[in-house]
């Protein structure tokens, strides 16, 4: 039986997060935490709302996560999120030991991959590309907005 919950199908989801993110004039990105093909965390970029440089979106997805479960490890869990994680965010993820992190689309200038994902921790899986083109795509209409 094929299962219709795959990398696409919670990128989707992710991609949902950036559009709310997009629609409160933050950078669009978008979060989502899976354990068990259940989501158990949503979250976007809120760092103009609370005006704090450390609330992008995988911290707060990170935060959520770990409440719902009720630790601070999200072992058996993977994010999702739009963009490659930034080097703060790829430390955070680092002390979570999640199991994988699925991007949509690379940061070339403040990535994590920079590093040739020498940030996250050694068991987590980290995978790129899904749904690149949604994800860049609106990034760049929100920049562009702004010029």
């Amino acid at each position: 039986m094929i299962s219709p919950y795959n990398d696409e199908f919670f990128m989707k989801q992710a991609l949902q997060e950036a559009h709310k993110a997009f629609e409160f004039d933050e950078v669009p990105v978008g979060a989502v935490v899976v354990a068990n093909n259940q989501i158990i965390a949503r979250a976007h970029n809120f760092t103009e709302h609370l005006h704090d440089v450390t609330a992008h979106a995988e911290m707060q997805a990170i935060t959520a996560a770990s409440e719902f479960l009720g630790g601070k490890y999200l072992s058996g869990c993977t994010l999702y999120v739009t963009v490659e994680p930034c080097v703060m965010c790829a430390g955070a993820l680092y002390w979570s030991q999640l199991d994988k992190v699925v991007f949509g689309t690379r940061d070339e200038k403040r990535g994590a991959g920079r590093f040739q994902n020498q940030l996250y921790h050694p068991k987590t899986l980290v995978l790129n590309g899904v749904l690149e083109k949604e994800c860049s795509e609106i990034m760049l209409r929100f920049f562009q907005s702004k010029r």
